[in-house]
């Protein structure tokens, strides 16, 4: 597989800059080990997990802590309200420009997160639909969603496009709207409509892995920390400003359990058990994305020497890069 790899980025122009690309399952380590990686490598960190463009939302999406974010610079974090909303189009675009601002200042650009249409996106160039909304159409399919459930709309979706069904989270009501709606307004399949371009970077795709054992014993344990410090009052508190239980960001895990908690629509031992069983269809959802036999990312297994040998694969990657940024 190694040979493979190499003889792929050999294919890729030598002029482009570099961009580190690191991505993982939920809880695999990513927050920690790119920080480590900036820091070593003179990095800034652009954050593409969706989760984390969110004001307020901070425990339940495991929002680097602010000693983090001051240990090197992130962006792309606590962007908008939680009433805001930020498309994949928006996010290309702003993590486009951040990391042309990074690379002018001649610093190494850390694209980090579990987000796969996010990284895609930015990696690959893609030009999403363009198809305008269609309010009544929204309308209706948000008047069905309402009427027998967000599951059962995406179960439509299922059966209308697998591919897309398959990489949105059958939470994401605004979504799945939105696939159906272009689906509806072109007649064609929503996964069919994403073209890509070549990427505008020389690619350094680092991808995280651990056993998934304790994989999932990491996630039930953020899952009892995520409780323990603080959960439920962040969730009372964002209700507490006004923001609609309904919304869009509050549809992530944990944070719709939390809510159904707070309402008594179920006991505190329901939601873990609920947002464990999310997390971990959220884990295989996210191993669609980013595949381990992909021969343009290098795995790591995740140990106390990582950021090590992680980072000597950076550094002999960037030798071969035409890039005068300083390390």
């Amino acid at each position: 597989m190694q040979a493979h790899t190499s003889s792929i980025l050999k294919m890729l122009p030598a002029n482009l800059p570099p961009l580190v690309v690191i991505i993982g399952p939920t809880a695999v380590g990513k927050t920690e080990l790119s920080i480590q990686l900036a820091e070593k490598f003179n990095g800034e960190i652009v954050s593409a997990d969706s989760r984390l463009f969110y004001r307020g939302l901070d425990i339940g999406t495991a929002k680097p802590t602010a000693s983090e974010r001051a240990r090197v610079p992130h962006h792309l974090i606590d962007v908008a309200n939680p009433d805001e909303t930020w498309s994949l189009a928006l996010f290309q675009q702003k993590a486009n420009e951040i990391i042309a601002e990074i690379l002018s200042r001649r610093k190494l650009p850390f694209l980090v997160g579990g987000t796969g249409q996010y990284i895609r996106a930015v990696t690959e160039g893609w030009t999403p639909p363009e198809v305008q909304p269609d309010p009544r159409l929204r309308a209706v399919l948000e008047a069905l969603a309402a009427q027998n459930s967000v599951f059962w709309l995406h179960a439509r979706l299922q059966i209308i496009d697998p591919v897309a069904a398959d990489n949105i989270d059958a939470r994401n009501v605004r979504r799945t709207i939105r696939a159906l709606e272009v689906i509806f307004s072109t007649g064609r399949l929503f996964s069919a409509q994403r073209t890509a371009t070549s990427s505008n970077y020389q690619q350094i795709n680092i991808g995280l892995i651990r056993p998934r054992p304790e994989l999932y014993e990491r996630i039930d344990q953020r899952i009892e920390f995520m409780f323990q410090n603080g959960l439920l009052e962040e969730v009372q508190k964002l209700l507490s400003l006004g923001y609609s239980p309904e919304l869009p960001s509050l549809s992530a895990i944990g944070y719709r359990e939390a809510i159904g908690v707070l309402l008594g629509r179920i006991t505190l031992d329901e939601a873990k058990t609920l947002i464990k069983r999310s997390t971990r269809i959220y884990v295989r959802r996210q191993a669609n994305w980013f595949r381990e036999n992909d021969p343009q990312i290098k795995w790591f297994m995740m140990t106390a020497g990582t950021d090590l040998t992680a980072g000597k694969y950076i550094q002999s990657r960037l030798e071969n890069i035409d890039w005068k940024g300083q390390l």
